[in-house]
């Protein structure tokens, strides 16, 4: 109980009366403060039927939270996570049919034989969001290993109901290029787990049957664009960030071909080039770390109409990406973007993201 009152007391305390005013290319926004006193938020989600004011935000530790009307809630059954280095209770996800089904979609780190990897699980939430009941995996990675680096685990429901996970190396380089294991993809399953028949490479041998993408690094950001087509944001090294237009089958590239170079200073791979291997649609050069994206409707801001809105961890500014030319056009930075972590368009339009520095959700709506 003392929790949850020290959330709402940090939320009427703070929200509208410091509200801050950004400047940006389309007019002032105002940034308000939504929740605060969070220790590493990781993933927002908006409940559709109850309007923009109750979300889910999930806490890296461990913790699944709540929050309506100002009070925020700690959820209980949620799955037990390994809470290690970028491991924990990572992405949520709300599906468009929450109103009749009340399912809620985690990814996190699941202890598994030699160490830990990427799941997915399913719940359905109670009725006055306290708890999640019937939890149970979709997906688990088809191997643990050791270190706490690199889960990916952005989730994404595409247009036609199946789900995207985005799933990072694991620090091992090389099996982002081997099918044999789910390192460094992007899978899609349906919501009961099954794999799907037109999955790229159902049926070969030796090639897991999820994998829809492969050879990435660390893509932590994922969202459709306006037409249903999934893009993901992912960490390179030291640079060699990228935005890239997923499309079945296609290899990435990492770690044969990269714009950036390995932290000791040495070339990766075979440079930034190679035949049967993607290009980004865009990259960054030095990195920005970018995390959560969100593809923007126009609701509220019609100029930015399928623009990319990409939150940067390492130089504290959310990146607007012109949608046509893919090129970043803005950086909407004030000290509220402290390593920006998620970044998502609400059911009024809205912009909302999570600063870790902050420690905080906020609200950005038109001044």
């Amino acid at each position: 109980m003392r929790f949850v009152l020290t959330c709402v007391i940090l939320l009427f305390g703070t929200a509208f009366a410091s509200a801050q005013t950004f400047e940006t290319r389309a007019g002032a926004v105002r940034v308000t403060p939504m929740l605060t006193g969070l220790d590493e938020p990781w993933g927002i989600a908006h409940l559709p039927q109850q309007g923009s004011t109750a979300f889910l935000v999930t806490e890296r530790d461990g913790a699944l939270l709540y929050v309506d009307n100002g009070t925020a809630t700690k959820v209980s059954g949620v799955p037990d996570v390994v809470a290690s280095g970028q491991g924990g209770l990572l992405d949520v996800m709300i599906p468009r049919d929450f109103a009749q089904t009340r399912a809620v979609f985690l990814s996190y780190s699941k202890s598994l034989k030699g160490g830990a990897g990427t799941a997915l699980a399913v719940g359905t939430l109670s009725a006055d969001g306290t708890a999640l009941s019937d939890v149970r995996d979709l997906f688990v990675m088809s191997e643990g290993s050791g270190g706490g680096r690199h889960f990916g685990s952005r989730i994404t429901e595409s247009l036609d109901g199946t789900l995207f996970l985005t799933i990072g190396d694991r620090g091992d380089r090389p099996s982002a290029q081997d099918l044999s294991v789910h390192n460094g993809s992007v899978i899609r399953i349906y919501r009961d787990g099954s794999v799907p028949a037109d999955n790229p490479f159902v049926g070969q041998a030796d090639v897991r049957p999820e994998i829809y993408s492969f050879g990435h690094r660390n893509p932590q950001g994922a969202a459709l664009d306006l037409g249903g087509t999934l893009w993901v944001a992912e960490h390179g090294a030291q640079g060699g960030d990228e935005v890239n237009r997923i499309r079945k089958g296609a290899n990435f590239g990492w770690p044969v071909i990269s714009y950036g170079r390995h932290y000791s200073g040495a070339k990766i791979g075979e440079g930034t080039a190679r035949e049967g291997m993607e290009q980004p649609a865009f990259y960054w050069d030095p990195s920005m770390a970018p995390s959560g994206m969100a593809i923007y409707s126009g609701a509220l801001w019609p100029q930015w109409r399928g623009d990319m809105l990409i939150g940067s961890l390492k130089f504290d500014y959310i990146a607007r990406l012109d949608g046509d030319n893919v090129q970043e056009v803005e950086q909407i930075s004030g000290p509220e973007t402290e390593r920006v972590r998620d970044v998502v368009e609400a059911p009024d339009g809205s912009i909302w993201f999570i600063s870790v520095g902050q420690g905080a959700v906020y609200r950005m709506t038109p001044q």
